[in-house]
């Protein structure tokens, strides 16, 4: 039987995803001396739960159309943003936020 053609081998060499980027990253984090940590909103005001009856806080992450605002732009940490779209939830279905910009 022929060895197969085409991209299928599995020990042939060939340009992959990763080819030439350890360079790279090498070249950027040498130029960085330390990362600096973030702390996001939660972890600064020390809050250890989230409660879904504290609109006023919660009104801080939801933005104008009513979506939740994600992690990446406000800071917040995963375990906080977990608690956090929980108390949105919540509180919306209790009718203390609204669910869309319309009501």
């Amino acid at each position: 039987m022929p060895p197969p053609r085409g991209r299928g081998g599995f020990g042939k060499k060939g340009k992959g995803k990763g080819k030439g980027r350890d360079n790279k990253r090498d070249q950027k984090g040498s130029k960085q001396l330390f990362k600096r940590r973030n702390f996001g909103p939660f972890t600064t005001e020390k809050i250890e739960w989230i409660d879904y009856k504290d609109v006023e806080l919660l009104k801080d992450f939801i933005g104008e159309n009513g979506k939740i605002i994600p992690a990446r732009i406000t800071g917040t940490r995963t375990h906080y943003q977990r608690q956090l779209s929980g108390a949105v939830k919540r509180a919306r279905y209790l009718a203390l936020l609204p669910y869309t910009d319309l009501h």
